[in-house]
């Protein structure tokens, strides 16, 4: 924020937004497009994890016209050397559907590398969060045993490679930040945003899991922040 005017938006489901019908990412691109015509913003640099990395490159993909330049960290592509789904999206479907202290502190371990990072007040602000019923809704929706098995079926299936088909009408120059110690996104993920994203860069954290910008917060904000300075200085 010191560098960027920033927006942080809350999808649907999340936060204080309320649930939207129909598939929920598409729910959430379209959330992003309207916050953007509400607020009066023509384009912008877009920075998502994980969900959010994901709904990012829909946005990118198919409005062009809004994104100057994409960050992700984790999130987009799909398994090539790792089975799906990861561990932390299994520990995640298994808060879902049974949403206890202990099962979310077991899922919040899988996200970080670094074990301390996981505090009583982390646990506790996640929980109470995690457990609003909207929240709670949205994550069964989305992280179900029922739509993990679907996603898997549709990976093993033919038209596999569909879902991420849209990664290659992605112009705008792409910064894919990834923690090598991720156990929800794996990192072989990332081989075919960076092979297929036209102008991708990949930059890849060691000893970091799947939230890069909490564990190598000086690194990862010095990068981004490079990276997004670039485009004052190409025109951008």
């Amino acid at each position: 924020a010191r560098h960027f005017r920033c927006l942080i938006i809350d999808l649907p489901g999340y936060g204080g937004s309320e649930p939207v019908e129909g598939p929920p990412v598409a729910g959430c691109v379209e959330a992003v497009l309207r916050l953007l015509d509400g607020l009066g913003v023509e384009r912008c640099h877009i920075l998502g994890n994980s969900l959010g990395g994901i709904v990012g490159s829909f946005v990118a993909a198919y409005h062009p016209q809004r994104v100057t330049r994409f960050v992700t960290i984790g999130g987009i592509g799909m398994n090539v050397f790792t089975a799906f789904p990861g561990e932390g999206l299994r520990l995640l479907t298994a808060f879902a559907e049974e949403p206890t202290r202990e099962n979310i502190e077991t899922w919040l371990r899988s996200m970080v590398f670094d074990q301390s990072i996981v505090t009583e007040e982390l646990i506790e602000s996640r929980l109470k969060s995690a457990t609003n019923p909207v929240t709670l809704a949205t994550s069964r929706q989305l992280y179900s045993r029922a739509s993990a098995e679907a996603m898997a079926a549709e990976f093993r299936g033919p038209n596999a490679t569909q879902r991420i088909a849209h990664l290659a009408s992605i112009q705008a120059p792409t910064l894919i930040t990834w923690g090598r110690d991720d156990r929800v996104s794996p990192m072989d993920m990332a081989l075919i945003p960076m092979r297929v994203i036209p102008r991708a860069e990949l930059h890849v954290f060691p000893n970091c899991g799947h939230w890069a910008m909490i564990e190598c917060k000086e690194a990862f904000e010095t990068l981004v922040i490079g990276f997004l300075h670039i485009a004052q200085t190409d025109g951008g």
